[in-house]
C-alpha cells in the first residue's frame, strides 16, 4: 500500500468514526512562544485541550507535518544513521476534546490496525506498553481488547524524575501532558534488537508506530501537574514508520515516499543508489525539512528558526561534498519531493520556485563558509590532537558561522572527540548576555486561571472595567503601591494587545469613583489566547483587585498605529499587483511611527517599481474607500480570495478586513474607517534581511508629511553647500565634484603604485632564508589593499622563488597578503599562510595557493603575527 493510500485511509476511518477531518497546521507554532515548531498533531489544538478555546467538534483527525531538529525535540543526530529517525515527518492523529477517553481511544487503534476492511496487520506481531500504574489502560488492553499479558509491557518513570518516563508524554516543559498507552510492530528475530523496556530496546525490532496521549494533566513552570478540565486523547502515528510496517520493508528509507528521494539524492550527487550510504539519507530527509520550512514561510538565517533550517540545508549539503559532489545539487530535489508531496500539500507545488531558489542561494553561500570552515577546523586539530574544545567550537560557530552538527560530524569521521559541555557553557554564556541585553516581555510569562477578557476596541477608545487579576513582576498579588512596576488585567478593555505585527496599545488605567489613583500603560501582551495583560507602572494611588476602573487609550498613538496598519494591507496588495503574485508576507512590525513589511521577492524592488507601489497605496487612499470587517468561516474567507498572513493561527471563524475590491485579508488589527484616513503613503526603506526575502519601510499621515518635509530640507541644505541657485542644480553640481575625485583618485594610484615599486626594492633586501626558501614578513605602513597587492607583485618579480606575507594596520584593524611563487606552491599554500597569521590578529582570510587575502580586529599583535611566519615556513 503506498504511503498517500495509508494517509488517506487513517482519515477514511476516523471521518467514519464522527471525527472532522482538519488540514494540517504550519509548521511554526500560531502565537505560541513555548514552542519553536509543530512537533506533533496535538500542537495546533493546544488552546482546546487547555479549555481556552472552543469549536464546534469535540473529535478532530489530521495529518500533520511536524519538524524535530531544535530543542528538546530533536532528532537531527540520527537521521541518516538509523532506520526511522527524521527532522521532518508526517504524524496521523485522531483527538478526543472531553469526547471519548482510553475506552475508545484503545479501541479504535486496535480496530484500524487489525481489521480486515482497513490495515488488517497480524494481531501477534503487535505488542503494546502502558504507563506503569495505569492499571485502567492495561485491563483495557487485556481484558477488552484481548491482548496477552505477556504483550503487555509496564513502564514506569525511566528518565531520572518524576513522571519522565517513555509512557508519560509532555509536548514542553509546560502544558499537556499525561500517561500513554503505545503499539510496536515486531520485524521479527532477522533485525536486531529487544522489546521495549528491555536493554535492548533501542534496536530496530521492534518499531512504535502508534501512541495513545491520554491527556490528564496541564504541567505549570514549576512542574506541577493540574487537571484539565476535560480528560482528552491525542494519538500520533508516524506515516513513515507505518508505510515501512505496510510495504514489508525495514526502513523508513526504503518507503515509496522516501526511496524515490533517495535515488534523487543519488542522481544528484552522482553516486550509485544505495540504502547503505547514510549521506543519500540525510540528504532525503533535509531536502522535505527544508522544503517545507520555507514553504510555511521561513528562510535561512543566523538565529531562531532561520538558524535550524540552515544548519539543516547546510548538514545535507556537506554529506553531498562527502559523496564528492562539489556543485550546486541540493535544490535541484526539490522538483521530486514535489512530484511526490505536492498532491497532499498543495503549498509545496504552489512555492517550488520560491523553494528552489532559497535553497539554491544557501548552496552558494555555504561553499564560501565551508573552504573557510574546513581551513579552521584542520588549523584547530592540527598537532594530532585527539579533542577539540568547547571554546574552539563555539568560536566557530560564533564568529566563523560554521555549524556545530558539521564540526561534530567531522570529529566523529576523524574519531575526534568533541566538548560538547564545554560548548554549551559557552552558548549559555552568550544567552545570558542576549538576555540581559533584551526587553523582557512579562505578560506571557504569567501564571492565570481566569475568565477571559472582552475587547471593545474596535469601536471604543475607553471602557470601564474591574481588575480580575493583578501581577508584580511574574508573582500574583491582590494590590499594587504607588511606583509599582506590573501588570493589570481587566475584564473588559479598549487596549489592543500585541498580535499580528501590530504593537500593543499604551495609555492609563484609572480608578473610577473619585479615589485618585493612575496606572501608566506602557503596553498590552496576551497573557493567554484571549486575556490581556496591560504593562506598565502605578504612578499614584493603589490598585486592588476587584477595583472598578477606566481604561482609556493613548488615541493619538492609535491612530497613527492604526493608519499603519491599514496602509500595510493596501502595501501587500499593491506589492503582488506590481511584483506579482509570488510575493507573499513574511513579518511586519507595525507601530505609530511607521510600516515595516517583509516579503517573498527575488531581487531588490527597482525605483520604477517602489513608485509605481506609492502611486497605486495613494490612489486607494485617495478614493477613501470604507474599510470594512467581516466574520466569516476560515474556509469561506480563503474561498473568497482573502490573504491568510505569515506567522498567524486563525480559529474556525475569522475577521476579514477589505478595502473595496484592492485588498482583502483576515486580520484581527485595529484600523482606520475609510482609506482616505491614512493621509499620505511614503516609502522611506527598501532592502534585503534574507535570501528571498526584501523588507521595505513606510510612513503615513502626519509621519509622511514629516519624512517629505525633511527630504526636502536636506535637499536645500544640500544645494546651499554645494552653491547650487536652486535644487535643480544639485545633481550637475555633485555631477561636477565626481569628476574631480575620479581625477584625484587616478592621481593617488599612481602615487601609490610609485611608493610600491619603491617599497618592493628595500622590502627585498629583508628577505631571510628558511630551510632553503626565502621567506618575507614583513609590514607597510599605511598601505591599502590596492598598494598590498602591487607591491607583493612586484616583490615576487624581484625574488624570483619565494613565499611572502606582508600586512599593515589602520584605524583599529589589520589587512594582510601572502604569495607564493609558482614553483613553490606544492609546497606552500598562501590561503593556509594567511590564514595561520590572520588567526593570529582576530580575523579570518582565504583565496588562491599562490595568493590570498585575509584582515584582522587586533592591530597591536601583527609583529607577532608576521614574525610566526618563519615557524610555519619551517614546519613544512
Amino acid at each position: 500500500m503506498k504511503t498517500s493510500a495509508i494517509r488517506q485511509k487513517f482519515l477514511d476511518f476516523f471521518a467514519s468514526k464522527n471525527h472532522q477531518v482538519v488540514s494540517s497546521s504550519s509548521l511554526i507554532p500560531g502565537n505560541d512562544p513555548t514552542l519553536m515548531f509543530t512537533v506533533a498533531g496535538m500542537v495546533q489544538f493546544k488552546d482546546l485541550f487547555l479549555g481556552f478555546e472552543k469549536r464546534d467538534y469535540t473529535r478532530a483527525t489530521t495529518s500533520q507535518k511536524c519538524l524535530r531538529a531544535g530543542g528538546k525535540h530533536n532528532d537531527l543526530e540520527n537521521v541518516g544513521y538509523t532506520a526511522r529517525h527524521h527532522t521532518f515527518f508526517e504524524m496521523l492523529g485522531n483527538f478526543s476534546f472531553g469526547d471519548y477517553f482510553k475506552h475508545d481511544a484503545i479501541t479504535f487503534a486496535w480496530e484500524f490496525l487489525t481489521g480486515e476492511q482497513w490495515l488488517n496487520l497480524p494481531k501477534d506481531k503487535l505488542m503494546v506498553t502502558v504507563y506503569a500504574s495505569d492499571d485502567e489502560a492495561y485491563d483495557i488492553w487485556h481484558k477488552v481488547v484481548g491482548v496477552p499479558a505477556d504483550k503487555i509491557v509496564r513502564i514506569g518513570d525511566n528518565k531520572g524524575a518524576p513522571y519522565a518516563s517513555d509512557n508519560f508524554w509532555t509536548m514542553g516543559d509546560t502544558g499537556p501532558c499525561g500517561p500513554c498507552t503505545e503499539i510496536f510492530y515486531d520485524h521479527g528475530p532477522s533485525v536486531a534488537g529487544g522489546p521495549p523496556g528491555s536493554p535492548d530496546e533501542d534496536g530496530d525490532r521492534y518499531m512504535e508506530i502508534w501512541n495513545n496521549v491520554f491527556m490528564q494533566f496541564n504541567r505549570d513552570e514549576t512542574g506541577t501537574l493540574h487537571p484539565l478540565p476535560k480528560p482528552s486523547v491525542d494519538t500520533g502515528m508516524g506515516l513513515e514508520r507505518l508505510s515501512t510496517v505496510l510495504q514489508g520493508v525495514k526502513s523508513n528509507y526504503e518507503t515509496d515516499a522516501l526511496a524515490c528521494l533517495v535515488r534523487a539524492a543519488a542522481r544528484e550527487t552522482g553516486v550509485a543508489y544505495s540504502q547503505d550510504v547514510p549521506s543519500l539519507k540525510v540528504i532525503a530527509d533535509h531536502i522535505r525539512a527544508c522544503s517545507f520550512m520555507i514553504a510555511d514561510g521561513i528562510l535561512p538565517s543566523a538565529d531562531g528558526r532561520g538558524y535550524v533550517l540552515r544548519r539543516i540545508a547546510r548538514r545535507a549539503i556537506r554529506h553531498g561534498y562527502k559523496l564528492g559532489q562539489k556543485g550546486l545539487f541540493f535544490h535541484k530535489i526539490v522538483a521530486d519531493l514535489v512530484a511526490e508531496m505536492g498532491d497532499a500539500y498543495p503549498e509545496l507545488r504552489q512555492q517550488q520556485a520560491q523553494i528552489e531558489d532559497a535553497l539554491r542561494a544557501e548552496e552558494i553561500k555555504f561553499a564560501e563558509t565551508l573552504d573557510t570552515g574546513m581551513a579552521l577546523v584542520d588549523a584547530a586539530l592540527a598537532g594530532g590532537k585527539t579533542a577539540m574544545d568547547g571554546d574552539t567550537i563555539f568560536k566557530l560557530y560564533d564568529t566563523y558561522g560554521f555549524p556545530v552538527d558539521l564540526t561534530a560530524d567531522i570529529c566523529r569521521e576523524r574519531n575526534i572527540d568533541v566538548d560538547m559541555a564545554g560548548f554549551e557553557r559557552a552558548m549559555e554564556a552568550q544567552r545570558t548576555r542576549a538576555r540581559a541585553a533584551s526587553a523582557f516581555k512579562v505578560a506571557g510569562s504569567l501564571s492565570y486561571e481566569g475568565s477571559d477578557t472582552t475587547f471593545h476596541g474596535y469601536t471604543q477608545n475607553s471602557t470601564d472595567a474591574r481588575i480580575v487579576a493583578l501581577y508584580k513582576g511574574t508573582e500574583q498579588v491582590d494590590s499594587l503601591a504607588a511606583g509599582d512596576e506590573g501588570v493589570v488585567v481587566l475584564d473588559h478593555t479598549a487596549f489592543y494587545a500585541e498580535g499580528g505585527g501590530q504593537v500593543g496599545d499604551v495609555g492609563e488605567i484609572s480608578l473610577t469613583g473619585g479615589v485618585d489613583a493612575l496606572f501608566d500603560v506602557a503596553d498590552t501582551q496576551k497573557v493567554k489566547a484571549a486575556v490581556f495583560g496591560h504593562t506598565g507602572r502605578l504612578a499614584r494611588g493603589a490598585l486592588k483587585v476587584g477595583d472598578t476602573v477606566q481604561a482609556t487609550i493613548d488615541l493619538h498613538q492609535r491612530l497613527a498605529t492604526t493608519r499603519n496598519h491599514s496602509a500595510t494591507h493596501l502595501l501587500h496588495a499593491a506589492l503582488r499587483k506590481v511584483l506579482g503574485s509570488h510575493v507573499a508576507q513574511k513579518g511586519s512590525l507595525v507601530n505609530p511611527e511607521r510600516t515595516r513589511f517583509d516579503f517573498a521577492h527575488g531581487q531588490p524592488v527597482t525605483a520604477e517599481e517602489i513608485a509605481e507601489i506609492e502611486r497605486l497605496v495613494n490612489h486607494v487612499i485617495a478614493a477613501n474607500y470604507e474599510v470594512k470587517a467581516q466574520l466569516m468561516s476560515f474556509d469561506d474567507a480563503v474561498r473568497a480570495g482573502a490573504m491568510a498572513l505569515f506567522g498567524e493561527k486563525y480559529g474556525d471563524e475569522v475577521r476579514v478586513l477589505s478595502m473595496g475590491d484592492f485588498s482583502a485579508e483576515l486580520c484581527g488589527g485595529t484600523h482606520v474607517q475609510r482609506t482616505g484616513d491614512i493621509g499620505f503613503f511614503k516609502i522611506v526603506a527598501e532592502g534585503g534581511v534574507a535570501a528571498g526575502v526584501r523588507r521595505i519601510e513606510a510612513v503615513t499621515g502626519e509621519g509622511a508629511v514629516a519624512h517629505v518635509q525633511a527630504q526636502d530640507a536636506l535637499l536645500k541644505a544640500a544645494a546651499a553647500n554645494l552653491k547650487a541657485q536652486s535644487s535643480d542644480e544639485v545633481l550637475n553640481k555633485i555631477g561636477s565634484l565626481q569628476a574631480d575625485l575620479k581625477a584625484l583618485e587616478k592621481e593617488l594610484a599612481a602615487i601609490k603604485g610609485k611608493l610600491a615599486a619603491s617599497a618592493g626594492d628595500s622590502l627585498a633586501e629583508q628577505a631571510s632564508e628558511v630551510n632553503g626558501v626565502k621567506l618575507l614578513a614583513a609590514e607597510l605602513e599605511g598601505a591599502d589593499n590596492a598598494t598590498l597587492r602591487d607591491t607583493l607583485d612586484k616583490l615576487k618579480d624581484k625574488l624570483g622563488s619565494a613565499v611572502i606575507v606582508l600586512g599593515s594596520k589602520a584605524e583599529g584593524k589589520v589587512a594582510l597578503i601572502a604569495g607564493v611563487t609558482k614553483d613553490l606552491t606544492g609546497r606552500f599554500k598562501a590561503g593556509e599562510l594567511v590564514n595561520h597569521v590572520a588567526q593570529q590578529v582576530g580575523g579570518k582570510g582565504g583565496g588562491r595557493p599562490d595568493m590570498a587575502q585575509a584582515g584582522g580586529t587586533q592591530p597591536d599583535n601583527l609583529a607577532a603575527a608576521l614574525a610566526s611566519a618563519k615557524d610555519w615556513v619551517a614546519a613544512k
